[in-house]
Formats: structure tokens, C-alpha cells, sequence
């Protein structure tokens, strides 16, 4: 079996190590980021990837950069890896560290390359309403995730499906495809697909975007920005000055019968039916909440204990 340097930190990682130490690859070391504060209480929080090696007893790397590195170059090299695995490190690799490793540094990426190129690939396929997505392994070189393709595996995205779950079922098929790709490198019939020019990019997501824009979004748009957002940010409103985070909505008319409403406009809002919400071209209905410092909630029993008015125009 190829010696494996593996480098990655979130959840989405941690599947393709353990996919991989499941398999019985041998782990050389485990590179992730260094450890961070969270909360109010600033505790330092262990990546998800390095929970796992610590679990493991497999050799941890947390350096601050990798780039001009030198210690740490020398490392990588002594541990004399047979392949670098690189899922959602976080950090961009000098040509000095991927021109180790005689089979290469192999790259899992979130998407079907060469579309959605970038630091949010899974958050833009439903961001965008996309039915299909997927997993791709490449060949990594010094451009953002320009590599030549190895393997790839579609998934269908359901209309309802949000980030979050995507995530887990693309977290689950791509150590499987990992797992693969390897087996392929190490028999020598692994495949090198040129990307081509025809891409797109995935930037990382900014608070700004997470505004409901009720004058200008269609009811789809503003669903599809309401399951991207979750559980990452939420997509919010203002309520009399107040933020109000919807997690999940859907729709449930073309507006025909509420000729007399505006976008963003509360249509109907009680505990019995819950809450619609006027749109440019129907109406929304909100299924699960949240109110400004308050928990996510089913709209129901948000709407028990708190008031949002027919007539009201959201902003």
C-alpha cells in the first residue's frame, strides 16, 4: 500500500482519513490547522481531522503557514510519503511540497471540475439551485484546483436538500472516491483528464449575501438562498429592526391572490397556519425559524410566544 501524508481539517476531511484508515493505508502524519478559539469562553478547539488523529495515535502537524517553511518542508520530506491526500486543508501548497511525493499530492474536492472551482464549491451548487453535483480527485498542481481530473462521482441534489446535507452525503462519497482513486494510482491506471478552460468559480460566502432581498429575489431564489445559508450563516430579514433568521421555507403559491401585497409583505401569521411571506413573482412559507439571541424554532411554536404582523413589510 502508498505511505500517506494526509493534510485537511473540517468534518469533511476527517470522513476521507478515516475512509483511508479504515481501508488500512498506512498514515505517516496528519497535517492540519492549528488549534482555535471558540465561543465565549475562547477555549481552543481541535480541528475535526485532528480529533481523529489524536484518537488514532497518528503523528499531528499544525503549522501556522507552509509556505517559505523550510522546517516544515524538511519534515514532509523525511517522513518520505508515497502520496500527500489534500481535503479541505485550507491552505494553499508550494510547488516545493507537491513535487515530494513520487505519486503526486492528490486533491478531493467538493465538486464535478472543472465546475465550481474555489473555497465553496457545495455551498454554491445550492446556493445556485443545481440538481446534480458531486466529488472529484485530481492531480494537484500550483493553480486553484487546476489539476488534472482523476475520478469523479455525481449526486443528485434534492429540491428541499440544504448545504448541511449535501455536505454529509458528498463528505461520505468522497472518501470512498479517495479510497479509490489511490488504489488506481498505486496499480498505475489511474486516469489524467485535462479541465480545460470551461470553468466556474465557488467564492467563499460573505455576511452580505445573507440579506433576504424581497424586491428582487423569486420565491426559488430565496428558497435556494434559505438552504444554502443552512446551518452555515441562515438567511435573514429585518422585523422592526430586529433580525429574523429563516432556516426553512417553501413555496406555496404564485401570488395571483394577493395582487394587493408587496414583496416582503407578511401575508398571514398565526400559530394555526404559521407564517407567509409575499414575493416578486408568489408567496413563501416559512417552516423553521429564528428570532434575534433566540433558537431555531418550528414557525408554530415561534409564533406562540412571539409577533410578527400581517401587513408588515419585512426588510
Amino acid at each position: 500500500m502508498l505511505n500517506v501524508l494526509f493534510m485537511g481539517t473540517p468534518d469533511f476531511a476527517r470522513d476521507s482519513l478515516e475512509a483511508l484508515y479504515n481501508e488500512g493505508y498506512p498514515i505517516l502524519g496528519v497535517v492540519t490547522n492549528p488549534d482555535k478559539p471558540k465561543n465565549r469562553g475562547m477555549k481552543m478547539i481541535a480541528s475535526p481531522v485532528k480529533e481523529f488523529a489524536l484518537e488514532h495515535n497518528l503523528p499531528v502537524f499544525q503549522p501556522e503557514k507552509v509556505k517559505d517553511n523550510i522546517e516544515f518542508i524538511e519534515q514532509i520530506k523525511n517522513l518520505k510519503p508515497d502520496v500527500i491526500c489534500v481535503v479541505a486543508y485550507g491552505k494553499i501548497l508550494p510547488k516545493e511540497i507537491l513535487d515530494i511525493p513520487p505519486y503526486g499530492c492528490i486533491n478531493l474536492h467538493g465538486s464535478l471540475l472543472p465546475k465550481y472551482r474555489g473555497a465553496a464549491p457545495i455551498q454554491w451548487a445550492v446556493l445556485n439551485g443545481d440538481k446534480t453535483t458531486g466529488v472529484s480527485t485530481m492531480y494537484m498542481d500550483i493553480g486553484m484546483d487546476t489539476g488534472d481530473i482523476i475520478l469523479k462521482e455525481e449526486v443528485e441534489i434534492d429540491e428541499d436538500e440544504t448545504t448541511g446535507e449535501l455536505w454529509e452525503v458528498l463528505s461520505k462519497k468522497g472518501g470512498k472516491l479517495l479510497v479509490e482513486t489511490l488504489e488506481k494510482l498505486k496499480e498505475k491506471i489511474a486516469p489524467r483528464i485535462p479541465q480545460g478552460e470551461n470553468y466556474t468559480m465557488a467564492p467563499m460566502l460573505s455576511k452580505e449575501m445573507a440579506k433576504i432581498d424581497w424586491n428582487n429575489k423569486t420565491s426559488k431564489e430565496i428558497k435556494n438562498l434559505v438552504r444554502g445559508l443552512n446551518p452555515i450563516m441562515g438567511a435573514y430579514t429585518l422585523y422592526n429592526d430586529k433580525k429574523i433568521k429563516l432556516w426553512k421555507v417553501e413555496i406555496v403559491g404564485d401570488g395571483s391572490a394577493n395582487e394587493n401585497s408587496v414583496p416582503g409583505q407578511i401575508l398571514i401569521s398565526n400559530d394555526k397556519q404559521g407564517l407567509y411571506i409575499k414575493t416578486i413573482d408568489g408567496v413563501i412559507k416559512v417552516i423553521e425559524i429564528q428570532g434575534e439571541n433566540g433558537k431555531r424554532m418550528n414557525i408554530c411554536d415561534f409564533l406562540r410566544g412571539n409577533r410578527l404582523d400581517e401587513g408588515i413589510i419585512l426588510q
